[in-house]
């Protein structure tokens, strides 16, 4: 069994539901250290935060990634135990094999081999982990990043181990992001009597032209490198369960997922006329979770696809498709930022699997990015 399986072994074996990292960081950081890293514990609120680093020149290259998975979900949906890493099939099961400590494994024995082929390699290598990717992301790597700003420690490239391939390893790379922007929406009424709706003010009746109005808008026509922004109601609640109660108060949740053809203040600007244009009493609290980001060209993003092609004999889709990722945090220090990894297809779902072979490629992949940064 190879080093990337084994370690990808290990790590799935650790239950680190997010934000917990179980134990993960630790065993990366043993690895790396043995090879020369100096390691770096960093813990903001209740989260684990990693950063090592070999070589104190530029250019540095950092692997990103994160070590807390989502919740595995109700047992019976398993066919073994998620954090049991079974082989079946030339697959390996169990939570997080491709969201993403597969990728993570392939980052560090990627760095091993190189390390030991070029023990005096140019530049520097780098980890930031994290175990705050999949929760609020508010104590994690943004913190790191903050905390590197702080010190005048600059990324050069970032190549993010998320699952960014489709149905083949390399079919696409992650060249850029849309921004998100939440909105959580309280619309006031009056709650009444059903029998009585004269003396009573139906939010949901109110809000719903308002509503229409915002999913119909066309809020731009994307571009070269970004698809059009998208306006999704993902949660409505009102009433008090009765069904003879109007409603005071109806609570929509919405989400805007935005090219770079527009910016926050853009979309509030069109957002909130429609709602008072329809004479609503409302509030909303805003979340931006992240502006997009491109790296559009670069040595980064050629390197990577060159790696691909060699490797897979495939040419990689450039892709902004897709949600949010910790790049997001990354990218504004005016680093070059890409996402490659394995098949995201299962990730998220019972029996999340990744294939071995392409396990032990992705590993050949980054080894191969790397030799094209720093040989």
């Amino acid at each position: 069994m190879s080093r990337t399986i084994e370690l990808t072994r290990e790590l799935v074996s650790l239950p680190s539901v997010t934000p917990d990292d179980a134990g993960c960081q630790e065993v990366i950081a043993g690895r790396l250290a043995a090879i020369g890293f100096r390691i770096e514990r960093l813990r903001f609120g209740e989260v684990d935060n990693l950063w090592a680093r070999r070589g104190t020149d530029a250019p540095l290259l950092v692997f990103a990634g994160h070590t807390d998975v989502v919740p595995e979900g109700p047992a019976d949906q398993w066919s073994s135990p998620p954090f049991s890493p079974e082989i079946r099939d030339g697959y390996l099961y169990g939570r997080g094999t491709a969201d993403m400590k597969g990728g993570l494994a392939a980052m560090v024995t990627a760095c091993e081999q190189f390390v030991e082929r070029n023990p005096d390699h140019a530049g520097s290598i780098a980890f930031l982990i994290t175990s705050d990717e999949e929760g609020p992301a508010t104590d994690g790597t943004i913190k790191v990043v903050e905390h590197l700003q702080g010190r005048g420690e600059r990324i050069d490239y970032c190549l993010v181990g998320e699952p960014s391939s489709t149905s083949r390893l390399g079919d696409t790379i992650k060249n850029g992001r849309r921004g998100s922007l939440g909105g959580r929406l309280s619309i006031q009424g009056q709650q009444g009597h059903v029998a009585y709706p004269h003396l009573a003010e139906n939010p949901v009746h109110r809000a719903m032209p308002a509503l229409t109005e915002l999913v119909s808008i066309e809020w731009d026509q994307g571009n070269e490198y970004f698809p059009p922004t998208t306006f999704q109601i993902s949660n409505i609640h009102a009433g008090t369960g009765a069904d003879n109660v109007i409603p005071g108060i109806l609570e929509v949740w919405f989400n805007l997922r935005y090219s770079t053809e527009l910016d926050v203040q853009a979309i509030k600007a069109r957002v909130e006329p429609v709602l008072s244009g329809h004479d609503l009493r409302y509030d909303i609290a805003w979340k931006h979770s992240g502006r997009p980001f491109l790296t559009g060209t670069g040595k980064l993003v050629e390197a990577a696809r060159s790696a691909v092609t060699e490797i897979q004999g495939i040419v990689p889709e450039l892709s902004t498709g897709g949600g949010t990722s910790d790049g997001r945090f990354i990218a504004p220090t005016g680093a070059e930022v890409i996402e490659l990894g394995l098949v995201n297809a299962t990730i998220h779902k019972a029996n999340e699997c990744a294939n071995i072979g392409e396990l032990d490629r992705l590993a050949l992949l980054y080894e191969r990015t790397i030799e094209k940064l720093l040989s």
